[in-house]
Formats: C-alpha cells, sequence, structure tokens
C-alpha cells in the first residue's frame, strides 16, 4: 500500500464518508504520549492517519500540546505526509474569513516548546529554508477548482505563543513584517516534520481578520468557532480531494532532510538517546558507525 497520510487538526476531521476500516491507534513515544489516540482508515486506497492536535474535547494550549510525541507517532505508523489544518487570523486585507491559505513560510514567535529531536547527546541541524513540501502543497493547490472554495496561495504564517490573540500594536507590527496569516501551532509542527523526513503542508482555514482591521470586530472566540464550524466541511473535502492527488511516493528533499545533519560521531552519543531516536535518525547513525 502506499505510503500514509497523516492529517493534524480537529478532532471531527475524521469523519468522512466513505472512510473504511476505521480503527483508533494508541500509541506511546519515546517523547510522551500524543495529544491523544490516533484514528487509522483507508480512503480511496490510501491509508490515513488522523491526529487531534489538541485532543478530544481541545485539552491543550497551544504551547502544551506534545508536538514531538504527535510527530513521532505518526512517523511510527508509516506516516510519510502530513496536511495540516488550522484556524488562522487574517492579516491580509484579501484573505477574508471563510477563505483559505497555503502557506509556504514561517514566522516563528513561539518560547520555551520542545522544537528539536536533537538534544540529550546528539547535535544536529537541518535547512528549514523552505519549510513546507511543494510536492504536497501542489497536491493540495489542485483541489482548488474541485472544492470551489476561495484559495490563497504563498506568505508566511506568523506563529505566536498563545493562548492570547494579539495586542493591537503587536497586529500592526506583524503586518508591517508582510505575514499573511497568523496561528499558535504550525511553525512547531514544521520544524519536528522536517527532522523526522515527513512532508507537511498548512491549510490555513481564515477564521477572522487580526486585531489590526479598524472596520471590524476585534477577535473573538466566539467568532472564531462559529466560522470554524461553516470550515469543517470544507476541510473535510479538501483532503477527500486532495487524497487523490497525493503522489504515491516521494522524490522531494523532505525524504532525506536528516541525512547530513547530524553533527555528533555516532559512538558519542549515549545509548539512551540514540534508541530514542532510532526511528528518526538511526538510519545515519548505523551508516556512520566505525
Amino acid at each position: 500500500m502506499n505510503s500514509a497520510i497523516g492529517i493534524i487538526g480537529g478532532s471531527g476531521l475524521y469523519e468522512m464518508e466513505g472512510l473504511e476500516d476505521v480503527h483508533e491507534v494508541e500509541v506511546s513515544t519515546p517523547f510522551g504520549a500524543p495529544s491523544d489516540s490516533l484514528v487509522a482508515g483507508i480512503y480511496r486506497g490510501r491509508r490515513l492517519v488522523f491526529l487531534p492536535r489538541h485532543g478530544r474535547g481541545h485539552r491543550y494550549l497551544p504551547a502544551e500540546v506534545p508536538y514531538r510525541a504527535n510527530v513521532y507517532a505518526l512517523k511510527s505508523l508509516g506516516v510519510e505526509w502530513v496536511i495540516s489544518i488550522s484556524a488562522v487570523g487574517s492579516l491580509d486585507e484579501e484573505l477574508r474569513p471563510g477563505d483559505i491559505c497555503l502557506p509556504d513560510q514561517f514566522i516563528d514567535r513561539t518560547w520555551g516548546r520542545p522544537g528539536t529531536f536533537f538534544g540529550n547527546g546528539i547535535a544536529g541541524h537541518v535547512a528549514l529554508a523552505d519549510p513546507i513540501c511543494n510536492l504536497l502543497q501542489q497536491a493540495v493547490w489542485e483541489t482548488v477548482e474541485a472544492v470551489g472554495a476561495r484559495f490563497h496561495r504563498g506568505g508566511a504564517y506568523l506563529c505566536i505563543q498563545g493562548p492570547q490573540f494579539s495586542t493591537r500594536a503587536e497586529s500592526f507590527l506583524y503586518r508591517s513584517w508582510g505575514a499573511r496569516v497568523i496561528g499558535m501551532t504550525n511553525a512547531t509542527e514544521a520544524r519536528l516534520a522536517r527532522e523526522a523526513e515527513l512532508c507537511y503542508t498548512t491549510v490555513a482555514l481564515v477564521t477572522d481578520y487580526d486585531c489590526w482591521h479598524e472596520t471590524e470586530e476585534e477577535v473573538s472566540i466566539e467568532a472564531v468557532l462559529a466560522v470554524m464550524q461553516q470550515n469543517v466541511g470544507t476541510a473535510r473535502r479538501i483532503l477527500q480531494e486532495a487524497v487523490a492527488r497525493v503522489p504515491a511516493e516521494r522524490t522531494c528533499p523532505c525524504r532525506e532532510a536528516a541525512r547530513y545533519a547530524i553533527m555528533t560521531p555516532p559512538e558519542l552519543v549515549p545509548p539512551d538517546t540514540r534508541r530514542s531516536v532510532d526511528l528518526l535518525f538511526g538510519k545515519y547513525l548505523r551508516e556512520n558507525t566505525p
């Protein structure tokens, strides 16, 4: 069977018509428990694995999400492609509430989150100049006509710490940087996905104009939830159409992103650390072991 496609988003995304052999999977990882049990199924011959980012019932704040465990869990289940479904605020007049943006860059303004699999005796540095997999994003982009939603491709996703929304001064500052949308989660996921050699793309569902917009009401959770509810059906249709367009095999640089990243000689990596990263970097450590 073709490589699995992982979907990170809300807990109801797996309620797709036509999804077969649906079952929950409990996964333990060296980086703790993921946000929740994962839901796997088959759709049009492709294996899909769904992960609720904030847990069922939305229990985790953006800074509390166990990002490393989530990405590791997906990879451990054979996922190679990751589509992130995320609610965002708009920093661009053209991106209206209800629109969908496919950003290709991130500006990371978070702090204190475990955002790497390296450490504890193994040092490494992956390239992140282009954090979105163009091959995967193109597959999603090709769904535009089929879904009929207002799509915008490109631009930067500004990732803030949260859980509070921006101040007005911050919102104007972020606009001056040229960011198009603002959220609280995806930059961390994208960093870890690249280290784990997974292809990653964001489907950003615009729920509101951030508070820079003088003719719109200030962002509120009520407004966000209302638009999100409207977008759930659109998100499912995007996934249904995108699945058939995701290639069976990967030819992009993502698949070997960590090949030359490791700086530490294998014999110096502590045994416990080596075991914890074996799924991620083991093949490279073995290749370079004297």
